[in-house]
């Protein structure tokens, strides 16, 4: 994954993704897929830490520390609230890690 971009991994991790859960693979391919589809998702963890680690450096202040904001998601545009919709941590849409 030399010469990889986080964009085109992104997208080969997506099309990984779908061939697994349409199935009808075999047991074989399936493994081969889930571990480019692992190894891929390293390499975009690797990529997002390598863009943290540039963004704290451009943060930091005069006397070099890192002055944190607090960063709010705009609300949703017809106005509900996720709060009274949270069915908490066994929701289908929370993600274990």
């Amino acid at each position: 994954m030399a010469e990889q971009s986080f964009e085109k991994a992104l997208e080969e991790l997506e099309n990984i993704v779908l061939k697994l859960e349409e199935g009808g693979l075999k047991l074989n391919e399936s493994l081969v897929l889930f571990e480019k589809g692992v190894k891929l998702a390293r390499f975009m963890r690797e990529e997002l830490d390598k863009a943290e680690r540039k963004i704290e450096i451009l943060l930091k202040d005069e006397k070099g520390e890192i002055k944190a904001e607090k960063f709010e998601t705009p609300p949703e545009k017809d106005g509900s609230s996720d709060k009274e919709n949270d069915s908490g941590p066994d929701d289908n849409n929370t993600l274990p890690f």
